[in-house]
């Protein structure tokens, strides 16, 4: 025989319940006054910035170069490479007849060289790079178009490299042929076109300086067999690394400053240099160079009496640097151009070494 159950008292169902309503509800109470309380304590912190986030790696991080990652960099020397400074001085002082400058500089590290480096000397077309600056800068602030005709008059038909001088008065060149045919074959008459474009040397003479190039300075039409026009071995360089580094122009006006620059015909000077300190000769330098993973974007100045040459390198780490060298001597004398290759030498040792 089954004992029997007492039946449950009715007040026992809901007693149960209710008491844990009761305990939520004081929970609930004494969470948001601590809540409460500890955000007015931290609030003072939070607006110092006293309490930072954590910081959520990247999915695709940069790939690295020892310690530095893959950048635009900045022109900011910060650390001299006094061996090759020091190389170069000893490469100068045997021909003390001579002047000479340069300038290198690493964007990605702050690594520079120089020998004189603010020293004017006359630019013959190496000048046309900080022109084409300027070109593009106005290209990127709307008041000049990339296809916008310039008229050829008889003010600035320049003599020597080119072939726009042989076209008929009043011939209409887009501003992107005349600034592409510049730098390409080195046309003066389309420098001309520019800088008339720009408004006149003066105008350009004040761009140059608001850009930090104090030594670039025009004062006479091209091809200024004279030497008036000058720039420096840093003017030079500075004047790529503002494009490069993203620090004066859009990302599209830079690859148009890039594309340019790659159709210089002429690659006597720092692209020779760079592969003979590599210990290799070659017709085509640039292609030679493409084995070691260089490239190199340049524009030289040849007047006789002086030598130039400015030019953007890619490193075979990923790296970018600037450099530019400058000799005055005796007129067509072949030291001058021997002494821009043998310091272009020096960096490529220094930089890259041998293959």
């Amino acid at each position: 025989m089954t004992a029997s159950r007492s039946p449950r008292d009715p007040k026992n169902r809901w007693s149960q319940p209710l008491q844990l309503v009761l305990r939520l509800a004081v929970m609930g109470i004494g969470l948001g006054v601590i809540t409460g309380t500890s955000l007015k304590l931290l609030a003072p912190h939070l607006a110092k910035g006293g309490i930072k986030t954590p910081k959520v790696e990247a999915a695709n991080p940069v790939v690295s170069i020892g310690n530095q990652g893959l950048s635009s960099g900045r022109f900011e020397p910060r650390q001299e490479l006094t061996a090759l400074s020091n190389r170069w001085a000893e490469l100068a002082a045997t021909q003390p007849d001579l002047a000479a400058s340069g300038y290198l500089l690493v964007l990605d590290d702050g690594r520079f060289a120089q020998l004189q480096p603010d020293k004017p000397l006359p630019a013959a077309s190496s000048i046309k790079t900080p022109i084409l600056l300027l070109g593009l800068l106005q290209l990127d602030s709307g008041s000049l178009r990339w296809n916008e005709p310039l008229p050829l008059t008889k003010e600035v038909i320049g003599g020597g490299a080119g072939w726009m001088a042989s076209r008929p008065l009043g011939t209409r060149f887009p501003f992107f042929e005349a600034a592409t045919e510049m730098i390409r074959v080195s046309d003066n008459s389309a420098t001309n076109l520019l800088i008339k474009r720009l408004g006149g040397k003066k105008i350009a003479n004040g761009q140059f300086a608001a850009l930090g190039l104090p030594a670039t300075v025009l004062r006479n039409w091209l091809p200024d067999l004279n030497g008036t026009n000058t720039t420096s071995a840093k003017d030079l360089a500075k004047a790529i690394a503002l494009v490069d580094t993203g620090q004066k122009l859009s990302p599209r006006a830079r690859d148009l400053f890039r594309e340019i620059m790659g159709t210089s015909r002429t690659n006597t000077l720092i692209p020779l240099g760079l592969l003979l300190g590599l210990g290799r000769d070659a017709p085509d330098p640039d292609a030679a160079l493409k084995e070691f993973g260089i490239t190199v974007l340049n524009k030289t100045g040849d007047i006789g009496i002086a030598y130039a040459d400015g030019a953007l390198i890619e490193l075979p780490t990923g790296q970018r640097a600037v450099a530019a060298f400058m000799v005055k001597g005796p007129f067509n004398d072949p030291r001058s151009t021997d002494l821009i290759r043998a310091m272009a030498g020096e960096v490529a040792k220094t930089l890259v070494g041998r293959k």
